[in-house]
């Protein structure tokens, strides 16, 4: 069996057209609301931590916040010597790859390739600890390739598309084995960027853009396991890290008419979309409405 998570970055399940919430008409999400008719979408999902760092910190561990460390937006304060489950995975024979965004530390003790995984392409947090911060000092924002940087401040357009094309070809390569791949969209955090092919093409401005740009990235790995022929060894799950950071206003998407929202623990903040595809053994078009 494959595992294919698909995690992406303040995202409000309101603008996922799945969830029947009128903003989602704006930005349409048919591939999203696909892999939710033909697997079970979950209504009342919630994470362990309503910012990021320590949201996928508890993803990766099993292990709550207060006892992992990483508590805060910190660049990273770990307990290294928990076990990140892609290292059971892999000792298990699974590849297990990353891209996209880290946000578990920037030491190189930190860093996925010390943590279970094969591969890992993109940010070690998020994309706004850069120096184009309009409130907060923050050093170069690097990108890496394993444990080597690529580059500092790079452009943002092309963050969604690089992750997906990189998800595409790690798929394909190892078709014949099993595999954890980890798709850690950036957007649609904070500063926004889309690629030209999706900019202005939403009724949502930038905000809707990006979504449409992140809809194609899931229609593109679907389809890649679909012609491969790994839908029915595959279980695909797609969510958020935590709920919107409404602060910034239409930049932000809704949490239409949930109280408060990211780095809060109302519904607004921890309530997050969840859908899981598993073709053959999740049975397609259902809904689960327990906690």
């Amino acid at each position: 069996m494959n595992i294919l998570y698909i995690m992406t970055d303040d995202h409000a399940y309101q603008t996922v057209g799945a969830y029947g919430h009128p903003i989602s008409r704006l930005a349409p999400t048919p591939n999203i609301d696909r892999l939710a008719r033909e697997g079970m979408l979950f209504r009342e999902a919630f994470v362990e931590n309503s910012i990021s760092a320590p949201s996928r910190a508890t993803l990766l561990t099993g292990v709550y916040s207060h006892r992992h460390g990483q508590t805060t937006l910190s660049y990273g304060i770990m307990d290294t010597t928990l076990v990140h489950f892609p290292e059971l995975l892999r000792a298990e024979g699974y590849l297990t790859a990353i891209f996209g965004k880290w946000h578990l530390g920037d030491a190189k003790k930190f860093l996925p390739l010390q943590h279970g995984f094969d591969e890992w392409y993109g940010l070690p947090y998020s994309n706004d600890m850069w120096p184009y911060h309009p409130k907060w000092k923050f050093p170069d924002l690097p990108t890496y390739e394993g444990n080597e940087i690529l580059g500092y401040n790079l452009d943002q357009t092309t963050l969604t598309t690089d992750y997906t094309e990189r998800s595409v070809k790690f798929i394909r390569e190892n078709r014949d084995r099993p595999f954890f791949l980890y798709l850690a969209h950036s957007m649609p955090h904070v500063p926004l960027a889309v690629s030209d092919k999706f900019k202005g093409k939403s009724e949502q401005g930038l905000y809707g853009d990006v979504m449409m740009e992140l809809d194609w990235s899931v229609g593109e790995v679907l389809r890649t396991l679909k012609e491969l022929g790994l839908e029915r060894n595959t279980l695909v799950i797609f969510t958020s890290d935590n709920g919107p950071w409404i602060a910034y206003g239409n930049h932000a998407g809704s949490t239409g008419g949930l109280r408060e929202a990211k780095a809060t623990t109302f519904n607004g903040g921890l309530r997050v979309p969840l859908i899981a595809r598993w073709k053959g053994t999740i049975p397609a078009g259902t809904v689960c409405e327990r906690l």
